[in-house]
């Protein structure tokens, strides 16, 4: 049986591999973090900057240990020290992942846009015992992305301008040719249409951006009907179903189709009658999108139109061409009834990248 010596002995050598692998493990994790290129710091669960990588110190220039504790807030920009502190606090009380863009001072005094992150490290029992944390300098990335924006916006204002030049231009033929003033206004409005489109989806600054709310299919829709309203004021194409996101990639083939159905109602259909109206309802089923346009209350329908006009040929393209769906017509005596099927995707490219992130689509 082991003596107290012996015993006292065993529990010295076992204390002394401990230190040693303690030591060697942080020996390691220094060697690690001060080779990063982003700037690493922990603090204890009450939020106690206690370390810093060398990476940090070459950035802010500042001597070790002068921004231990609270002292790391005073390095960001005036303007950020407050959100920063509240989102800190907040990641703090909750346990959440903390992630902010601020603006860190360099040791040449010149402030540059950081990503901090952190997170916690919990214990067996769920208890935070440390936050270990990164600050990455992003400010090279963000002047491009600002120069792409302002690229961007330069671009599209020219675009916007183009349909009007284009527009003004056809206006002006019609008056030098009186013999084509029904074929000018009706390229006109489709001409409109599409700056409508272009309006809704175009890169805004937040003075040029539409004030009609959040960008959905829904209120694109709205707005592209919004000149279809009754003598008080109440609209004629109402909207109804399932929302969804909606960018550029769909805008121009969509502006197309409802315009150019709009357009017919207008003359031959539900909405060439005081009394009419055209209900349209959307719905996701899956990962297809639905569309059904029904016109009530105009003209009764005989038969179905022996010939396709153009209008109906550039929906057909629309849709089928552009947009990679289907669309079919019923000729109801009370009124036209329009279907469209299209894959969910082709509305929004951001529907389609979340649809390959979860395993749905092809492969990366």
């Amino acid at each position: 049986m082991p003596s107290d010596a012996d015993r006292l002995r065993d529990a010295e050598a076992e204390l002394a591999a401990t230190i040693t692998a303690l030591a060697e493990s942080e020996a390691k994790f220094r060697a690690i973090a001060d080779s990063m290129p982003q700037m690493v710091w922990s603090t204890l669960p009450d939020g106690f900057h206690d370390y810093y990588n060398a990476r940090w110190y070459e950035f802010t220039g500042v001597p070790a240990g002068s921004t231990d504790g609270e002292g790391w807030n005073g390095m960001f920009h005036p303007e950020d020290q407050d959100r920063a502190r509240a989102r800190w606090k907040h990641s703090l009380e909750t346990g959440e992942p903390y992630e902010i863009e601020y603006r860190l001072r360099r040791h040449d005094g010149v402030y540059r846009w950081t990503l901090g992150r952190a997170m916690p490290i919990h214990d067996e029992a769920g208890r935070i015992t440390r936050w270990f944390g990164t600050c990455t300098d992003i400010d090279d990335l963000k002047r491009m992305e600002q120069a792409k924006e302002l690229l961007s916006q330069e671009l599209s204002h020219r675009i916007k301008n183009i349909f009007a030049v284009v527009s003004a231009l056809v206006a002006l033929s019609a008056r030098q040719h009186p013999e084509a003033r029904a074929f000018a206004a009706s390229l006109r409005t489709r001409i409109n249409a599409l700056a409508r489109a272009h309006e809704f989806v175009r890169p805004h600054t937040e003075s040029s951006r539409p004030t009609v709310g959040s960008m959905t299919l829904h209120t694109f829709l709205n707005a592209l009907f919004a000149a279809y309203v009754s003598d008080t004021g109440e609209a004629r194409i109402r909207v109804s179903g399932d929302d969804t996101v909606f960018d550029d990639q769909a805008a121009t083939s969509v502006a197309l189709l409802f315009h150019e159905l709009a357009t017919n109602a207008s003359k031959y259909g539900a909405l060439s009658c005081d009394e009419g109206s055209v209900l349209l309802t959307t719905s996701l089923v899956a990962d297809r999108y639905h569309f059904e346009w029904v016109e009530r209350g105009g003209p009764t329908i005989v038969a179905e139109p022996e010939r396709r006009g153009f209008g109906s040929s550039l929906a057909q393209l629309s849709v089928e061409g552009q947009l990679g769906g289907r669309l079919s017509q019923i000729w109801n005596p009370e009124g036209l009834e329009v279907f469209v099927d299209l894959p969910a995707t082709a509305l929004s490219r951001r529907r389609h990248a979340l649809k390959s992130a979860s395993g749905d689509g092809a492969s990366a």
